[in-house]
Protein backbone atom coordinates (compact mmCIF):
# COMPACT_ATOMS: atom_id res chain seq x y z
CA UNK A 1 0.00 0.00 0.00
CA UNK A 2 1.05 3.62 -0.52
CA UNK A 3 0.20 6.92 1.17
CA UNK A 4 0.68 10.28 -0.54
CA UNK A 5 0.62 13.65 1.18
CA UNK A 6 0.07 16.25 -1.54
CA UNK A 7 1.40 19.70 -0.61
CA UNK A 8 1.43 23.09 -2.31
CA UNK A 9 2.68 26.55 -1.30
CA UNK A 10 0.04 28.77 0.26
CA UNK A 11 -1.15 31.94 -1.50
CA UNK A 12 1.61 34.10 0.04
CA UNK A 13 4.24 31.37 -0.43
CA UNK A 14 5.12 31.60 3.26
CA UNK A 15 3.77 28.22 4.27
CA UNK A 16 2.03 25.16 2.80
CA UNK A 17 -1.40 23.62 2.29
CA UNK A 18 -2.25 19.91 2.25
CA UNK A 19 -4.75 18.21 -0.05
CA UNK A 20 -7.59 16.36 1.65
CA UNK A 21 -10.33 14.45 -0.15
CA UNK A 22 -13.83 13.74 1.20
CA UNK A 23 -14.59 10.04 0.72
CA UNK A 24 -17.83 9.29 -1.15
CA UNK A 25 -20.64 8.48 1.28
CA UNK A 26 -21.21 4.98 -0.14
CA UNK A 27 -17.49 4.08 -0.04
CA UNK A 28 -15.41 2.66 2.83
CA UNK A 29 -15.07 5.40 5.50
CA UNK A 30 -17.50 7.53 3.49
CA UNK A 31 -17.95 11.12 4.65
CA UNK A 32 -14.45 11.41 6.15
CA UNK A 33 -11.55 13.60 5.00
CA UNK A 34 -8.61 11.52 3.81
CA UNK A 35 -5.33 11.75 1.94
CA UNK A 36 -4.40 9.75 -1.13
CA UNK A 37 -3.99 6.04 -0.48
CA UNK A 38 -3.93 3.02 -2.70
CA UNK A 39 -2.62 -0.37 -3.57
CA UNK A 40 0.47 -1.38 -5.47
CA UNK A 41 -0.09 -3.44 -8.61
CA UNK A 42 1.96 -6.58 -9.23
CA UNK A 43 5.31 -5.60 -10.70
CA UNK A 44 4.80 -1.90 -9.88
CA UNK A 45 7.36 -0.01 -7.84
CA UNK A 46 6.01 1.80 -4.77
CA UNK A 47 6.95 5.25 -6.08
CA UNK A 48 5.23 4.47 -9.40
CA UNK A 49 2.11 3.37 -7.53
CA UNK A 50 2.12 6.61 -5.53
CA UNK A 51 2.36 8.73 -8.68
CA UNK A 52 -0.37 6.68 -10.40
CA UNK A 53 -2.74 6.92 -7.43
CA UNK A 54 -2.08 10.65 -7.19
CA UNK A 55 -3.02 11.12 -10.88
CA UNK A 56 -6.09 8.89 -10.54
CA UNK A 57 -7.43 10.49 -7.35
CA UNK A 58 -6.50 14.15 -7.91
CA UNK A 59 -5.24 14.65 -11.47
CA UNK A 60 -2.10 16.28 -10.03
CA UNK A 61 1.53 15.73 -11.00
CA UNK A 62 4.34 16.69 -8.58
CA UNK A 63 7.18 19.14 -9.17
CA UNK A 64 9.09 17.53 -6.30
CA UNK A 65 8.63 14.03 -4.93
CA UNK A 66 9.94 12.52 -1.68
CA UNK A 67 9.72 9.32 0.28
CA UNK A 68 9.29 9.70 4.00
CA UNK A 69 11.87 8.25 6.37
CA UNK A 70 9.63 5.51 7.76
CA UNK A 71 6.89 3.02 6.87
CA UNK A 72 3.34 3.35 8.21
CA UNK A 73 1.65 0.31 9.75
CA UNK A 74 -1.97 -0.03 10.82
CA UNK A 75 -4.59 -2.70 11.43
CA UNK A 76 -8.12 -2.89 10.00
CA UNK A 77 -10.63 -5.12 11.71
CA UNK A 78 -13.00 -5.13 8.69
CA UNK A 79 -10.68 -7.54 6.89
CA UNK A 80 -8.43 -8.53 9.85
CA UNK A 81 -5.39 -7.18 8.02
CA UNK A 82 -2.17 -5.59 9.16
CA UNK A 83 -1.26 -3.04 6.48
CA UNK A 84 2.16 -1.61 5.72
CA UNK A 85 2.19 1.55 3.65
CA UNK A 86 5.09 3.35 2.00
CA UNK A 87 4.50 7.09 2.54
CA UNK A 88 5.40 9.84 0.08
CA UNK A 89 5.26 13.64 -0.12
CA UNK A 90 4.38 15.25 -3.45
CA UNK A 91 4.90 18.99 -3.79
CA UNK A 92 2.77 20.47 -6.57
CA UNK A 93 2.61 23.85 -8.23
CA UNK A 94 0.00 26.11 -6.68
CA UNK A 95 -1.61 26.75 -10.07
CA UNK A 96 -2.33 23.10 -10.86
CA UNK A 97 -6.04 22.32 -10.74
CA UNK A 98 -6.99 19.31 -8.64
CA UNK A 99 -10.08 17.23 -9.34
CA UNK A 100 -11.75 14.33 -7.57
CA UNK A 101 -12.54 10.89 -8.98
CA UNK A 102 -15.50 8.62 -8.16
CA UNK A 103 -14.00 7.67 -4.77
CA UNK A 104 -14.40 11.22 -3.48
CA UNK A 105 -17.02 13.97 -3.42
CA UNK A 106 -14.99 17.13 -2.92
CA UNK A 107 -11.49 18.29 -2.05
CA UNK A 108 -9.99 20.98 0.13
CA UNK A 109 -6.57 22.49 0.75
CA UNK A 110 -5.90 22.58 4.49
CA UNK A 111 -3.34 25.08 5.85
CA UNK A 112 -0.24 23.66 7.52
CA UNK A 113 -1.22 25.12 10.88
CA UNK A 114 -4.58 23.22 10.72
CA UNK A 115 -3.58 19.92 9.13
CA UNK A 116 -2.76 18.15 12.39
CA UNK A 117 -6.20 18.95 13.84
CA UNK A 118 -7.93 17.96 10.58
CA UNK A 119 -6.13 14.61 10.23
CA UNK A 120 -8.11 11.58 11.35
CA UNK A 121 -5.44 8.99 12.13
CA UNK A 122 -2.58 9.14 14.64
CA UNK A 123 -0.27 7.30 12.24
CA UNK A 124 -0.84 10.06 9.67
CA UNK A 125 -0.19 12.80 12.25
CA UNK A 126 3.10 11.08 13.10
CA UNK A 127 4.04 10.99 9.41
CA UNK A 128 3.11 14.67 9.03
CA UNK A 129 5.46 15.65 11.86
CA UNK A 130 8.37 13.98 10.10
CA UNK A 131 7.34 15.34 6.70
CA UNK A 132 7.27 18.90 8.01
CA UNK A 133 10.59 18.59 9.81
CA UNK A 134 12.52 16.61 7.21
CA UNK A 135 11.09 17.93 3.93
CA UNK A 136 9.15 21.19 4.26
CA UNK A 137 11.53 22.68 6.84
CA UNK A 138 14.64 21.41 5.02
CA UNK A 139 15.95 18.90 7.54
CA UNK A 140 19.33 17.21 7.00
CA UNK A 141 17.76 14.10 5.43
CA UNK A 142 15.82 16.03 2.74
CA UNK A 143 18.31 15.48 -0.12
CA UNK A 144 18.39 11.76 0.62
CA UNK A 145 14.58 11.45 0.67
CA UNK A 146 14.09 13.05 -2.73
CA UNK A 147 13.03 10.83 -5.61
CA UNK A 148 14.05 12.09 -9.03
CA UNK A 149 11.11 12.36 -11.40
Amino acid sequence: MITVFVVRPDARRLSYEFLQLLRAKDDYMGGTWQIIRGGVHEGEMYAQAALREMREESGLVPNEFYRLGTVESFYTDVDDTLWHSAPFCAIVDRNQVARVNEEHEVLRWTPRDRIDAETMWQSERDLLAGLMRDILDGGPSKPFLRIRL
